[in-house]
């Protein structure tokens, strides 16, 4: 297939998320209007606090660590996995990027530590999927929990700030990633989350190693009939799966100010693997869809404030916004549930 071809197979995709996003929008104008508030003011607001001025470094910050979980969604939808075991690898590339750091005061040091760790965390699950055929969803939930409590323990103990009981020790200044917008929290962080996602694109659909994962994903036993090993297919699915999760984590803590550093209870790397699923779907599950599906909800995240500052409740926004991610999520939803459904009847 030749690139102008494969450009032509977006357009499909590319033209449903645009028209669920004005429905989205839509719906959620109504939902505002019903509830007695200035639709035209409430999204105004939204727009500016996303968009304008400085705002846009925000929604692009807020947008990194969802490119990189909803990655790892994706690369195991396209190999027929529903691997939600993004979330635990982000705790664990963000513990590990903080300790690592603290000896090796480089950037670098901080980043690959995280791919390594994420890919290792995300290993059990991918024996346990292989070898006793146990379902990936419950595997990485349990997984999930353990990393969440485990991860805690170490903040609070291993890696505890003693100056400072609400976080861990801050990344040393040495093995911060640079800021791309003075006065932001826009680092090189972004930057590493667009090349990564471009990296696997080019592994998914040009290299042997990405045709192997999409094949077992369409077809598992044809796979097998024609050469490739499927139980490959999804070790290494889950494998760069739990490498752009670890990655998410550590480049979420090395380069947002002004602490550096994991706060009390996980709480500024919690949620992100989870959120990745969405973001995932709205980019029907391919890594370039998935840099503009990040975008937009790092813009929502972005916009909420000001949305507020107009009157609108904060429960109102989450809802808006959960209309417009629904909406757009739908078609996504839709390919993910029929590739699911052809693989299982193979």
């Amino acid at each position: 297939m030749s690139f102008s071809d494969e450009l032509r197979g977006y357009w499909k995709p590319l033209t449903e998320s645009v028209l669920a996003i004005l429905i989205g929008a839509l719906v959620g104008a109504i939902v505002l209007w019903l509830s007695g508030y200035d639709a035209v003011a409430a999204y105004k607001a939204l727009l500016e606090g996303a968009f304008l001025g400085g705002n846009f470094a925000e929604t692009l910050s807020k947008s990194t660590p969802l490119m990189l979980t909803a990655i790892t969604f994706a690369i195991g939808s396209r190999t027929g996995l529903f691997n939600i075991g993004a979330e635990g690898a982000v705790y664990f590339g963000a513990i590990t990027a903080v300790g690592v750091t603290q000896v090796l005061q480089n950037p670098l040091t901080g980043v690959l530590a995280g791919l390594l760790v994420g890919a290792l965390w995300m290993l059990p699950a991918a024996v346990l999927k292989v070898y006793r055929g146990v379902h990936e969803v419950i595997s990485t939930i349990m997984l999930n929990w353990i990393a969440f409590y485990l991860a805690g323990w170490m903040a609070l103990s291993v890696l505890a700030n003693p100056e400072n009981p609400n976080s861990t020790l801050p990344i040393p200044p040495g093995a911060r990633l640079p800021l791309l917008v003075k006065n932001s929290t826009l680092s090189w962080a972004f930057i590493i989350a667009v090349l990564t996602a471009i990296v696997v694109y080019v592994i998914m659909w040009h290299t042997r190693l990405g045709y192997e994962l999409r094949a077992s994903g369409q077809n598992p036993r044809a796979a097998e009939y024609g050469g490739i090993n499927p139980k490959a297919a999804v070790i290494w699915s889950f494998l760069i799966g739990g490498m752009t999760a670890g990655l998410a984590g550590a480049v979420q803590i090395m380069g947002i100010p002004p602490s550096y550093s994991i706060s009390q209870g996980l709480a500024n790397v919690y949620g992100y693997g989870f959120d990745g699923i969405g973001v995932s779907l709205v980019g029907r599950d391919h890594p370039l869809g998935i840099i503009f599906s990040g975008i937009l909800f790092g813009a929502l995240n972005a916009g909420a404030t000001k949305m507020q500052q107009t009157g609108v409740p904060l429960e109102m926004v989450k809802v808006i916004e959960g209309i417009i991610i629904v909406a757009v999520a739908v078609p996504g939803l839709l390919d993910l549930f029929a590739r699911l459904f052809r693989r299982g009847s193979q």
